[in-house]
C-alpha cells in the first residue's frame, strides 16, 4: 500500500512540473492536413530546423516525431514545448488509394500496414501530451468522424484543445465553416507553408494552452 501510494505521489509530482515547466504539445489531424508543414515551422522558427518530410502522398508520417526543449517567448514570457508530430488519423487505411500515386502494389501494402500502425501510436500518446493542436485544412469540410473522435478522444482525456485552421494562403480557405461547426473551441487560422499568422497562433499557445 505504502509503495502504491508513493509511486502515485510521484506521478502527481512528475505531472504538476510537467505542466508548469514543459508543454508537450501534439499535432493531430486527418492526414494532409498540413500537420508536419506546421510542426516544420515551428521546429524551424524556435530551433532552427525542420521536423520531417512532407509529402503530397497520404500518410508520410507514420511514426511520431518528436523534437524537445524548443524555447519560446513572447514579451518577456517563455514557454519550453516539447514537439510530437502524430501520423494522420483516418477512419479506414487502403493500400489502393497509394497506388494512385506511383506505389506498386507491395509498396501500398507495406505502407497501409505502417499507416495503421502509426494511427494505433498516435491515440497511444494522448498519454504523453498535455495540450494538443488539432490541424483542419481550411479548404475542406470540417465536420467529419475523424475530426469528432479526435476532439472527442482528447476532451475525454482533459486535454486542452486549439484547432488550426490551415492553408489560409488557398484562394477557397474557408475558417468560417470551422468556428461554425466547432464553436466550443479556439480556433487560429494560419499558413504554415507561407508562415502567415504564426505569431498570432505562438500568442493563442501561451495564451490558451500553457
Amino acid at each position: 500500500m505504502f509503495k502504491r501510494i508513493k509511486e502515485t505521489f510521484k506521478s502527481l509530482i512528475k505531472l504538476f512540473f510537467k505542466k508548469k515547466g514543459e508543454l508537450s504539445l501534439g499535432f493531430y489531424g486527418s492526414p494532409n492536413t498540413g500537420k508536419t508543414t506546421l510542426a516544420n515551422k515551428i521546429c524551424t522558427d524556435l530551433g532552427g530546423e525542420p521536423l520531417g518530410v512532407v509529402s503530397i502522398i497520404p500518410h508520410e508520417t507514420r511514426l511520431v516525431q518528436k523534437k524537445e526543449k524548443l524555447k519560446m517567448r513572447i514579451n518577456g514570457n517563455q514557454l519550453v514545448m516539447n514537439i510530437l508530430d502524430m501520423p494522420g488519423i483516418a477512419v479506414k487505411v487502403d493500400y489502393r488509394d497509394f497506388m494512385a500515386y506511383g506505389l506498386s502494389s507491395k509498396e501500398a501494402q507495406a505502407r497501409a500496414k505502417e499507416a495503421t500502425k502509426g494511427i494505433v501510436e498516435a491515440i497511444k500518446h494522448l498519454e504523453s501530451v498535455n495540450a494538443a493542436l488539432v490541424v483542419m485544412d481550411a479548404t475542406e469540410e470540417p465536420y467529419n468522424q475523424i475530426n469528432a473522435t479526435i476532439l472527442g478522444n482528447l476532451e475525454a482525456k482533459s486535454i486542452p484543445i486549439l484547432i488550426v485552421a490551415n492553408k489560409m494562403d488557398r484562394v477557397e480557405a474557408n475558417s468560417q465553416r470551422i468556428k461554425e461547426v466547432f464553436p466550443q473551441y479556439p480556433v487560429v487560422e494560419v499558413s504554415a507553408l507561407t508562415g502567415k499568422n504564426m505569431d498570432s497562433l505562438y500568442s493563442a499557445i501561451l495564451k490558451k494552452l500553457s
